[in-house]
């Protein structure tokens, strides 16, 4: 069962922070040819993070990239999970962000996304958004592309969390508000 504790309002999932870094590298690779050896952001609470990435390779239409996720002292189901990010070049400008395997789909109306959205909360997609975003400025690249993240055990890891009682099928939930893992406590626990 995940546990997602809060203290002092914010949530400890990080999932969301490992898929924009995981996003972010692998936009890199198929904007420079050249894997990046750490990637690094801006979390919500204005911490800078960076790590390096498990591998950032070449895809058959892009490039992808793995972060591992560390869930600290946070009694998480997902700790030590695979976070990847594919990137693709798309014909529109913008960024397109969704779910492929090992993330969640939602199935029921009530939930930060709508029915059949993957289950990647808005601040995550903001933050996967902002991190690609963050790549193309750097290289002056003004094209579009297309994100899909995968856990590649998340539908196994899904199986030990609320999600299927919630209504998301499919695999894990992609969530986070502050970016940060904060210290597990009693508290945290029972006010969760």
């Amino acid at each position: 069962m995940v546990f997602v504790p809060r203290r002092n309002g914010e949530d400890v999932a990080v999932e969301g922070r490992r898929a924009a870094l995981a996003a972010a590298g692998a936009a890199r690779l198929l904007l420079t040819g050249t894997a990046p050896e750490t990637v690094a952001l801006r979390t919500p609470k204005g911490i800078v993070v960076e790590v390096a990435p498990l591998f950032c390779r070449a895809a058959a239409e892009g490039a992808e990239c793995a972060i591992e996720k560390d869930g600290g002292d946070d009694i998480d189901a997902t700790h030590g999970a695979l976070i990847e990010a594919r990137v693709e070049r798309a014909a529109q400008p913008g960024v397109v962000i969704d779910g492929g395997p090992g993330v969640g789909r939602v199935t029921k109306p009530g939930l930060d996304q709508p029915v059949g959205a993957a289950a990647i909360n808005r601040v995550p997609r903001r933050m996967i958004e902002q991190a690609v975003r963050a790549v193309c400025d750097a290289l002056n690249w003004d094209g579009g592309l297309r994100v899909t993240i995968c856990v590649p055990e998340g539908a196994a890891l899904a199986k030990k969390t609320f999600n299927p009682q919630l209504g998301i099928e499919g695999g894990i939930s992609i969530l986070g508000t502050s970016g940060i893992v904060e210290p597990m406590s009693m508290q945290a626990l029972i006010d969760t």
